[in-house]
């Protein structure tokens, strides 16, 4: 893996209305909201130097997102980094001893190539992979 580039930090949020309301008076913008329903979750990203926050609402109350918020409540879910081609990635990790979550890529938000990496992989901390220049990606490339 090249050097990461932060695409996004993903907040769980109960009420993703609220928790943009909050970030609008701590001076953050609304770039786009989305519902993303291979996941169940309805998202809203917001601009941050060359990334992003990523606001992440439970739409379906059976997705890994409302389960996450059952049991640890709201607040810091992930960290996402972009790649350029994600399955040489997710190969060359699981072929070092990463535990993937995803073996092969789903469509995340904007149409993006997404992986998680597992936990327990990572120092506890959730982490995605995402290929922005997929050919259903609407994410204009900030590098």
């Amino acid at each position: 893996m090249k050097k990461p580039l932060l695409d996004h930090i993903g907040i769980a949020v109960d009420d993703l209305d609220a928790a943009v309301d909050i970030y609008r008076k701590l001076g953050f913008e609304v770039d786009s909201i989305e519902e993303v329903p291979g996941f169940g979750v309805r998202v809203a990203f917001l601009p941050m130097g060359e990334g992003n926050v990523e606001l992440v609402q439970p739409v379906a109350a059976d997705s890994a997102m409302a389960r996450f918020l059952e049991k640890r409540g709201p607040g810091f879910h992930h960290l996402c980094f972009r790649v350029d081609d994600i399955r040489a990635e997710l190969a060359g990790l699981a072929e070092a001893g990463v535990q993937v979550v995803d073996a092969e890529p789903r469509e995340g938000a904007h149409g993006t190539l997404v992986a998680f990496l597992h936990p327990k992989s990572t120092g506890g901390v959730l982490i995605e992979l995402a290929q922005v220049d997929s050919p259903k990606s609407k994410i204009q490339n900030r590098e």
